[in-house]
């Protein structure tokens, strides 16, 4: 038996929850154990631009980007869970990052 990490991130966090939802289903559906989801901090970046490069630099505009992560653990995972999760279809603009643990491994 093995333990699976999954690490998702997105911009918009009503997709990421979809996500997590779906994966979350086929992981109970499979009979595996789960951890999670855990909502890990958002983590934002801003910026500030000059409207005009050469006069008015009192006039600036301000951006930002938000990406949300959640985490989850499979403990106990089989055959039947990976399949389960190879098949689902996720959305597009959702990164997934899957890392593969042994038990006796702590987590990094």
């Amino acid at each position: 038996m093995e333990k699976i990490r999954l690490k998702l991130k997105a911009y918009d966090h009503r997709v990421l929850d979809k996500s997590v939802g779906a994966i979350v289903d086929a992981v109970k559906r499979s009979g595996a154990e789960l951890v999670g989801p855990v909502p890990l901090p958002t983590k934002i970046r801003r910026y500030t631009v000059l409207r005009s490069p050469h006069v008015n630099k009192d006039s600036r505009e301000q951006f930002e980007t938000r990406v949300h992560t959640r985490m989850i653990d499979i403990k106990f995972a089989t055959g039947d869970t990976v399949d389960s999760l190879m098949k689902l279809d996720l959305a597009p603009e959702v990164d997934v990052e899957v890392r593969s643990m042994n038990q006796n491994q702590k987590a990094k």
